[in-house]
Order: C-alpha cells, then sequence, then structure tokens
C-alpha cells in the first residue's frame, strides 16, 4: 500500500511537471522587440513573454491544474481505499491460514488465488487510471498551448511583431529590456477572453 502511494504522488508529481513543462515548452510565446541584428536586417519588432508568469497566473491554466489536482487526489483516494481492502483481506486470509480456519488445503488455495487475482486487479486499475491521467494531462497542454498560440495570432494582427519570444527563467532569454516584455498584456488579454466552466 505506502508503495502504491508513493507511486500515486510520483505520477501526480509527473502530472504536474509535465503540464508545466509541455505549457512552457510549447504553449507561451513570448516577445522582445530588437532592432538591427548582426545580419544587417533592421527594424525587426520583437516582444517576449514570461511564461512562468502565463503560468501562474492564466485563469484557464489554473482551473486545469486546480481540475488534474482533483483527479489526482480522486485517484489517489480510490486505490488507497482499495488497497487498504485488500490489505485486511490478505490479513484475515493469513490469521486463518496459520489457525487452520480452512476447510481443506484446496479451499486455500482458492482464497489465496482470489486475493491474487484482486491484487493484479488493482495493479491493473492503477496502471490504466495513471495512463488515464497522463493522457488528460497531455490533452490539457495541449489546449493550453493552442489558447496561448490562438491568442497571439489574434494579438499580432495590430501589434505586427516580427517575433514573440518565450521566456521561462532563463531558459531561452538571458537578458531583455523590460519595455519589450508584453507579458502583462498577453495575460491581461487571455484573462478577459477566458469564461470559466465553473
Amino acid at each position: 500500500m505506502k508503495r502504491l502511494n508513493h507511486l500515486m504522488n510520483g505520477l501526480a508529481a509527473v502530472a504536474f511537471v509535465t503540464l508545466f513543462a509541455q505549457c512552457a515548452g510549447n504553449a507561451g510565446q513570448q516577445s522582445t522587440t530588437v532592432s538591427a541584428p548582426a545580419n544587417g536586417v533592421s527594424g525587426l519588432k520583437i516582444a517576449y513573454v514570461e511564461v512562468d508568469t502565463l503560468l501562474t497566473k492564466y485563469k484557464f491554466c489554473m482551473d486545469l491544474n486546480e481540475e488534474m489536482v482533483k483527479k489526482s487526489e480522486n485517484v489517489r483516494l480510490t486505490l488507497n481505499q482499495k488497497a487498504s481492502d485488500l490489505d485486511k483481506q490478505k490479513q484475515e486470509f493469513q490469521t486463518k491460514y496459520q489457525n487452520n480456519a480452512y476447510l481443506s488445503q484446496e479451499r486455500a488455495q482458492q482464497e489465496y488465488n482470489r486475493i491474487a487475482k484482486l491484487e493484479q486487479d488493482l495493479q491493473n486499475l492503477s496502471n490504466k487510471l495513471q495512463s488515464e491521467l497522463i493522457s488528460e494531462n497531455e490533452k490539457n497542454s495541449i489546449q493550453l498551448r493552442d489558447s496561448i498560440n490562438n491568442f497571439l495570432k489574434e494579438y499580432n494582427k495590430d501589434k505586427k511583431y516580427d517575433f514573440i519570444i518565450s521566456n521561462t527563467g532563463f531558459d531561452n532569454l538571458l537578458y531583455a529590456n523590460e519595455a519589450y516584455n508584453i507579458t502583462q498584456e498577453i495575460l491581461e488579454g487571455l484573462n478577459a477572453r477566458y469564461v470559466s466552466k465553473k
């Protein structure tokens, strides 16, 4: 049961990290304005967006995260309850077996096989639920990325940036003038457009 708890906690952590990593890597296109690059092309209009800010303050992302936390918790509770029930049955079997409470060795073997099947069924259920969580997390990541990308396309029709660059911590952009940071504009636009399902 402890192994199952660790597995579920690990899965939840992986799901959140994956969601954030995918959101950060694919969803947040940020922008910075740069002029006169080294290759001689001048007049490029570039801006950047801080993805970390979008992930923590974009209401859609917050709702997706909250939903995933609830689903992960429900899965964990379901599996913990089933594991607890299985442990009780194992203990009862062990006690009966030690006290020679079974009429025959064949009956004891049948009960042992039944419990072993329950244990395998629980493992299969755990794998299935974990797979469903991962799949839903990937789907959420795609929805989030599409939401941000679609907004940026609309937003850029008026702004006419040549590039909108994403920045996650120090991953992509080591330095930029804050004047080219359009994160707040993007965040406000995304949140204004988003209608919560709640």
